[in-house]
């Protein structure tokens, strides 16, 4: 399960993401930040803190400005 996930989030970078305009307001970007949490994690808890990150990434978060997040 882990490869797998570290494989569609890889595909997601190399062939999706390229083709959108930068719109992650987190440093690490929310894909990076996703590798490293499976990687460090697994599959189940870093999945998890993957999408809790990425739902916190939404344009109508009140908040503007960049903000650092690393994986916990």
């Amino acid at each position: 399960m882990k490869r797998l996930l570290l494989l569609l989030i890889r595909a997601y970078r190399t062939h999706i993401s390229p083709a959108r305009p930068p719109c992650c307001r987190f440093i690490p970007t929310c894909s990076a930040y996703a590798l490293e949490a499976v990687e460090k994690y697994g599959a189940f808890r870093g999945g998890a803190l993957a999408l809790k990150r990425i739902a916190k990434c939404q344009p109508f978060h009140r908040q503007k400005s960049i903000e650092y997040d690393p994986v916990p």
